[in-house]
């Protein structure tokens, strides 16, 4: 039997309880009677299980935990499980969302927005569209959001992106890079220092600092593209790399390169991977480096192949995370996420069977929830902070409604929350410990101020670009 005080549900009073013990590394909260998918490969799926949060930590998961002092939240009939990660997002897009909703290539992409309307963000501009990216994750369930940055025009271009995600209190990842096209001040990647000691200079905080590269010269020329020069600033500051446009022939020589040279290693992260030859994999996987599928964007901006790599990467040994890639054109959760890549690869794998009598190999629903947490915490390089369930790691974690009516009853709970649910059925976020969505609502938003400077921001860079 728990001890007092009573249970309670996802109740304004337990929320201000929680919240006026906010910094207290004694406050503990204790969810009770809830199916809790650990995707801890040690402890499982537990039903009826209760979890406890310590501070900002997960200190227990188990069943009839001692709830002490603790504020006690009856979660029975939800779900709780590991909030999602992001392995890529371009935030600062997202103002001008579904703006090119018909997008047919990567040309037609880059000549719109980037060499387009990037050129017309001021400050304001890129913290208003990070911030409304980083809510939106949070709303979806996404805790941990790699911000792909690669519109720094200037110091203070950098500064705004980096305090969104600091006031949104979502588990952050900036990862910064120059732009691709327009005036900018070439303070990229000198600035990484001074933005690692402003920002980044403890290991235990929800931001962390990562390069962000192109993985060739093709579309914006030889500054961005990842080789020896960004490899050592990197090493210097002792950041990871995300390489994005990682995707054809020209990738392919460009990783095989990396690998002789020593610059392909685990802290190396290769976005997208379409289309890339044999021999590439072949390194990718022997270096040890970690790949983000967009399976959205591959399949329907038509990158490369437009195959997302998933059984590439598995053939390799890596197994992959997942991204949301730009909102100029794509949904913005993971849900649709994995379901895309868990339907392509699952129709690929059956339609290159047929006729053959052939017994395809095939992804579960388990497996895409994988990618889509513990795998992306790898990924972004903070498998040892969340990504699972784990007494230890962070407390970043969704309580799911498992009693609506598209989610009831349950009866597959890793099934649920792949294919029935959707940010609706999100009821509670906690990142780091801290509450971010409660009762339905992500909190500390004001939503009519928020709209008002979204569409004052998307005018501005609209009337600056269109004429």
């Amino acid at each position: 039997m728990h001890a007092d005080p009573t249970p309670d549900d996802l109740t304004p009073a337990v929320l201000d309880r929680i919240r006026r013990a906010a910094g207290d590394p004694r406050r503990r909260i204790l969810f009770t009677g809830a199916t809790v998918v650990t995707m801890d490969p040690a402890l499982g799926t537990l039903p009826r299980a209760d979890l406890l949060v310590e501070g900002d930590t997960i200190a227990a998961v188990g069943t009839a935990l001692d709830a002490g002092d603790a504020i006690v939240v009856d979660a029975t009939g939800t779900v709780l499980a590991p909030g999602f990660v992001d392995t890529h997002r371009h935030a600062w897009q997202s103002q001008l969302r579904r703006i090119m909703p018909d997008v047919d290539d990567l040309g037609g992409y880059v000549t719109t927005t980037l060499a387009g309307y990037a050129t017309a963000y001021r400050p304001e501009d890129m913290y208003t569209g990070t911030r409304l990216a980083a809510l939106s994750a949070i709303d979806a369930g996404i805790t941990c959001l790699l911000d792909f940055s690669h519109n720094s025009r200037t110091r203070e271009h950098s500064d705004a992106a980096i305090e969104a995600l600091l006031d949104t209190g979502i588990r952050g990842v900036h990862a910064a890079m120059g732009p691709h096209f327009g005036d900018w001040d070439h303070q990229w990647p000198g600035d990484l220092t001074r933005l690692a000691d402003r920002y980044f200079s403890s290991d235990d905080q929800l931001l962390t600092l990562r390069l962000a590269a192109l993985a060739t010269d093709e579309i914006a020329g030889p500054a961005l593209a990842y080789g020896p020069g960004l490899a050592r600033v990197a090493a210097d500051l002792g950041i990871g790399v995300s390489v994005d446009a990682v995707f054809g022939a020209a990738s392919s020589a460009a990783v095989l390169d990396w690998a002789e040279a020593g610059l392909l290693t685990p802290e190396v992260t290769l976005i997208h991977a379409t289309g890339l030859t044999p021999e590439a994999w072949k390194a990718i996987g022997g270096c040890g480096a970690t790949v983000a599928l967009a399976p959205t964007s591959d399949a329907q901006i038509g990158l490369e192949t437009a195959v997302p790599a998933v059984d590439e990467a598995l053939a390799a040994g890596v197994r992959p995370g997942l991204s949301i890639d730009v909102e100029v054109a794509l949904a913005g959760d993971m849900f649709t996420q994995m379901r895309t890549l868990h339907a392509i690869q699952r129709m690929r794998a059956v339609n290159d069977a047929y006729g053959t009598g052939r017994r395809p190999a095939r992804i579960t629903t388990h497996d895409v929830l994988d990618f889509a947490t513990l795998q992306g915490a790898r990924t972004n390089g903070l498998q040892d902070v969340t990504g699972s369930l784990t007494p230890g790691k962070k407390a970043d974690l969704l309580v799911i409604e498992a009693e609506d009516l598209n989610t009831m009853p349950l009866n597959d709970p890793v099934g649920t929350v792949v294919l029935g649910c959707d940010a609706r059925n999100i009821t509670a976020v906690l990142v780091n410990g801290e509450p971010r969505k409660w009762n339905g609502r992500v909190l500390d938003v004001d939503l009519p101020a928020l709209r008002q400077q979204v569409r004052a921001s998307r005018d501005h860079i609209l009337a600056a670009t269109t004429g």
